[in-house]
């Protein structure tokens, strides 16, 4: 049972690496996920503080992904419509696709700013990167995540495997 559960863990983390940069799958996820096998075994005990406090870690991530597109459009001088062009681009991109995910925001925020000003495109699209910029650091935390997750599940696994 161990080997089936070790395998599945190890499935979740390379899944979860791969989910920090593939919108399709859910990074810092699937990446817990492989903990938990990896605790189910009989070879790795994790305590309930760590399960916990990781788990705590998977959920801030999980918002803050979704926020921070809509907080970089903000930072670079977007206005609330592109901020919420933005929110709704994000919505809207989860159902096109991987492709609509990483778009969306960055289309959103445009739209956004043109609806409140037609006139002022390098507004919105400053704004548009902004968000897209937010993207691309949500990434990066994500993967960040997914790889402490990763270093934990290789180093006890082989910890308690020799």
């Amino acid at each position: 049972m161990d080997i089936l559960l070790i395998a599945l863990g190890l499935v979740c983390i390379i899944g979860g690496f791969l989910g920090s940069f593939l919108p399709v799958l859910p990074g810092p996820p699937l990446s817990w996920l492989g903990l938990l096998f990896l605790h189910f075994t009989d070879r790795v005990e994790y305590s309930d503080k760590f399960l916990i406090f990781t788990a705590v870690i998977v959920l801030v991530v999980s918002i803050l992904d979704y926020y921070i597109p809509v907080w970089g459009t903000k930072r670079s001088g977007g206005t609330p419509y592109g901020q919420r062009g933005a929110a709704v681009g994000l919505l809207v991109g989860v159902f096109l696709g991987p492709l609509g995910i990483i778009l969306g925001p960055f289309v959103g925020a445009i739209l956004g700013e043109l609806i409140h000003d037609t006139s002022d495109w390098q507004k919105a699209l400053k704004s548009g990167l902004g968000s897209f910029a937010g993207f691309i650091a949500g990434t990066a935390m994500k993967m960040i995540v997914s790889i402490i997750f990763a270093f934990y599940f290789i180093k006890d696994w082989f910890a308690a495997s020799f």
